[in-house]
């Protein structure tokens, strides 16, 4: 008995590819802006910040085809930005050049959130949430946030603190992991990952550009911060949507569609903490290393502070992941 053809889904690849072509003029005139410009229209830095975020969209779509099919998307889509402003009253060609790779990068990152949602929600653990508490103990300690007056603040960060210490104490409990408690440790590590994002995003674009440096380390690591900005705007996107989800909106002020959308939410946090224990060495293996690679750090300054925060990010977490995926 013959097997049923299935019907071919709409194929977007084409129709992209012919938008793409009639662009063509538009993306010379911009080219030829950005070249006879006397400012920087696109700087370097966005390129690495685009980079980061391509490289670690392949680690999840794993076909490059995929990738570039994405990258072909969002680029005809962000061409929107081109579009004149209802506020704007004088039409400027290089401001909108100069929002053009934002708006690539916003598209790109958000699509590949949606499109990756089951491959994204799973990456948590207690081992990533020790990682994450030690980093924010640490952020908070490096800013020098305790010196504060404000009796608020102090309330704030000793219940973040209070929080932190036993997110790191509980890698090494054998804490049932309850739907409850999945779901505070997932919202917990989302407000940590919204807070080192929204710093590491103020201090990165403090620095400046790479074309701003005179020497070749400042260079390296103005373009190392940018492109683990890139690489990690996938999960920050995530999280900070995970937050937001739970406030409520003019059209779903705790109305029904507003619990119906926070049961979900509430299911996607609870879905992607992992319910198994950590493994005792590997947790106590990530303390040693962030917290002397901090503690070193904080005394030295090897690195700003939020470059070593990533990093330690972009390295252990792919190393605990890998260790729980293989367990």
């Amino acid at each position: 008995m013959l097997k049923k053809k299935h019907k071919a889904g709409f194929d977007l690849k084409p129709i992209l590819i012919i938008i793409g072509f009639l662009l063509i003029p538009l993306i010379i005139l911009i080219f030829y802006r950005i070249s006879t410009s006397i400012i920087i229209l696109i700087p370097i830095s966005v390129i690495a910040l685009i980079a980061g975020a391509v490289i670690e969209s392949k680690i999840l779509f794993k076909k490059w085809s995929t990738v570039l099919f994405l990258i072909l998307f969002s680029f005809i889509l962000s061409f929107l930005c081109f579009l004149p402003g209802s506020h704007e009253s004088i039409y400027v060609f290089e401001n909108h050049i100069e929002n053009w790779p934002y708006w690539f990068l916003f598209v790109f990152v958000i699509l590949t959130v949606a499109f990756n949602k089951e491959k994204i929600i799973p990456k948590l653990s207690e081992g990533i949430t020790l990682l994450m508490s030690v980093a924010i103990i640490y952020w908070i300690i490096a800013h020098g946030f305790y010196n504060t007056s404000s009796t608020f603040l102090k309330t704030i960060m000793i219940v973040g603190f209070t929080i932190a210490v036993f997110s790191i104490i509980n890698a090494f409990l054998n804490i049932p992991l309850t739907r409850s408690f999945r779901l505070f440790l997932s919202i917990w590590s989302s407000i940590i990952m919204a807070l080192l994002a929204i710093d590491n995003i103020f201090v990165v674009y403090q620095n400046g550009q790479i074309e701003d440096s005179i020497f070749f380390l400042n260079k390296f690591l103005i373009g190392l911060q940018y492109f683990l900005l890139g690489v990690c705007s996938i999960y920050i996107a995530q999280n900070i949507m995970m937050i937001i989800g739970f406030l409520p909106g003019n059209d779903r002020f705790f109305n029904k569609e507003y619990f119906k959308d926070l049961k979900v939410l509430t299911n996607d946090h609870v879905n992607r903490y992992s319910d198994r224990q950590s493994n005792l060495v590997l947790s106590f293996i990530c303390l040693i290393i962030t917290s002397s690679f901090f503690i070193l750090n904080f005394y030295y300054n090897l690195l700003p502070r939020n470059t070593a925060i990533w990093l330690v990010f972009f390295l252990l977490n792919r190393i605990v992941y890998f260790f729980n995926t293989k367990k």
